[in-house]
């Protein structure tokens, strides 16, 4: 049975990171975001009192696209989020599983205003806070918490997967030793710089931003496909459209990839793209024959914990894994997929990719990585290290303690402590044997501040 435990106090904070070039969203570039923090204090029953930290980046213009809305405005969306299912939580006050707590926020927050993206972002980073307490308590690293099943995680907000089936699932899990990088060329990226990244990182993976426009695209996407063929190392690449287009352009999109002599290096090793529909439309719509050789996953529009399914239904094959959607329901849509490849006899032909540009070194880009390895998924986008000078504005102090936590992740280079990427790969053993979460550090609290209502983000785009 899993143990119950009872939250004593959650505390949230930021940290305002800077970014070393801009970083463009659609028409909007920032050049810097607001990283949450969040401390978990919990007595779990016979095991005393534990604190569990996590962090995530609050990234504007993603979890809210809303054109009516600033990039300030969507981050103190998110602040709002944090703060109310802070409260949820708190107000919980007797024990229960750690999933049960989760339960009981979503249940409570599900009727709020705020889009879903922007209400599951709250109790994706606490719940992060809570397992890592958790673990800790029990003297326990996340593989082997998890396939114990310690969080307690059942399908009671997954009707449609057997019980049996995700303690069978959790009992198998083998993270792996590394995971690959897959590197994001965004639309705002200078293509001639891109050999050079592909040489220095050893890079095999590519995940390529797509703009909407057919035309533009295809011009985009065949110079790509020569860089990819004159290196000769890239083996798999996705396409992410963000949103960006609409059945028929999709359709022309298809035609293209799949006609288009100068697309053939790219259209070889294409693994799925990604999110290519508006979110608000994407569970309206079937894909139909657009889906019929080649693969598509949902993002944006993975907000509630039916979402996949859903999607399934109308011709996806494929759901983001995202700390900041949630731990949970990465692990519940894997345990689904695997499910439907077993009842179909089609092993692979539904799965999660592992999808999150905007980890920070730390606590951050370690407990994503976790969950990645967790899944066995064999790469990840990963480079929010290409806009961050190291751990940032953090103190040196903290810095050091993540890399003695885990040296095999990190490396000192121009001066600084980084993630450790000119293998192609990151590193997770490490991840794996510490208590908690994949932590092995916490950042200096006193170097944070306070979360609050102001934004700290005026000035920072344009």
């Amino acid at each position: 049975m899993a143990p119950r435990l009872r939250l004593l106090d959650i505390a949230c904070f930021e940290r305002l990171m800077p970014f070393t070039h801009a970083f463009r969203f659609g028409a909007v570039s920032v050049t810097a975001a607001p990283q949450a923090f969040v401390r978990v204090t919990a007595e779990v029953e016979g095991h005393g009192i534990a604190t569990g930290a996590a962090a995530e980046m609050m990234m504007p213009k993603w979890f809210d696209k809303n054109p009516a809305k600033s990039p300030a405005d969507t981050i103190d969306d998110l602040r709002a989020g944090l703060t109310r299912a802070a409260a949820v939580y708190r107000d919980a006050r007797g024990f229960d599983t750690a999933f049960g707590h989760h339960a009981r926020t979503v249940g409570a927050t599900a009727q709020d205003a705020a889009p879903a993206l922007v209400r599951g972002y709250g109790p994706a980073v606490i719940d992060k806070a809570i397992l890592d307490a958790l673990f800790k308590a029990l003297g326990v690293d996340a593989a082997t918490g998890l396939r114990r099943n310690l969080p307690g995680l059942d399908a009671r907000l997954t009707p449609d997967i057997e019980a049996g089936r995700i303690d069978d699932f959790l009992a198998g899990l083998a993270p792996r030793a590394e995971v690959a990088l897959r590197w994001t060329v965004g639309l705002g990226d200078d293509l001639a710089e891109l050999p050079g990244e592909i040489a220095r990182s050893s890079l095999r993976y590519l995940k390529l931003k797509l703009g909407g426009d057919v035309a533009q695209d295809r011009a985009r996407l065949a110079e790509i496909a020569g860089i990819m063929a004159r290196a000769g190392t890239i083996t798999g690449v996705t396409l992410d459209a963000n949103e960006q287009y609409d059945l028929p352009g999709l359709a022309a999109l298809v035609e293209a990839l799949t006609s288009d002599a100068a697309l053939a290096p790219l259209r070889e090793r294409l693994m799925y793209v990604e999110q290519p529909l508006d979110r608000a439309t994407t569970l309206a719509h079937d894909l139909g024959d657009v889906a019929e050789g080649m693969a598509f996953i949902i993002d944006e529009a993975d907000g509630t914990y039916d979402a996949f399914p859903q999607a399934m239904a109308r011709g996806y094959r494929g759901v983001s894994s995202k700390a900041c959607k949630g731990l949970y329901k990465s692990l519940l849509n894997a345990v689904r997929a695997r499910a439907l490849n077993e009842a179909a006899g089609r092993p692979g032909h539904c799965f999660l990719s592992g999808e999150d540009l905007t980890c920070q070194a730390g606590l951050g880009v370690q407990q994503d990585t976790a969950l990645v390895a967790l899944l066995g998924l064999g790469h990840v986008e990963r480079n929010g290290h290409h806009y961050v000078d190291g751990f940032g504005p953090a103190p040196a102090e903290e810095a050091e303690a993540f890399a003695a936590a885990h040296p095999d992740l990190y490396e000192e280079r121009g001066g600084r402590l980084r993630l450790a990427t000119g293998s192609g790969a990151l590193a997770t053993r490490s991840l794996f044997r510490v208590p908690g979460l994949a932590g092995g550090a916490e950042p200096i609290w006193g170097s944070l501040a306070r979360l609050t209502s102001q934004s700290i983000l005026e000035g920072q785009t344009s």
